[in-house]
């Protein structure tokens, strides 16, 4: 049997780059929304983590 090491490289470089992005766009919303006072938003952000990852992403485009 032959092991493929470049498809499991290949999954754990993708997948840390998501976790990375994930963190990252978040942390963003959540200093956005300190700095902006937008308390409301800022919790919707921290319970449901997409919506700030969403928001954030779109913070470093020039979105919002």
């Amino acid at each position: 049997m032959k092991h493929e090491t470049g498809t499991t490289t290949t999954g754990a470089i993708i997948g840390l780059i998501f976790v990375i992005w994930a963190f990252a766009s978040w942390l963003t919303h959540v200093v956005v929304c300190i700095s902006d006072d937008r308390w409301g938003f800022l919790i919707a952000g921290a319970i449901f983590a997409p919506v700030g990852m969403i928001h954030g992403t779109g913070v470093w485009l020039g979105v919002w």
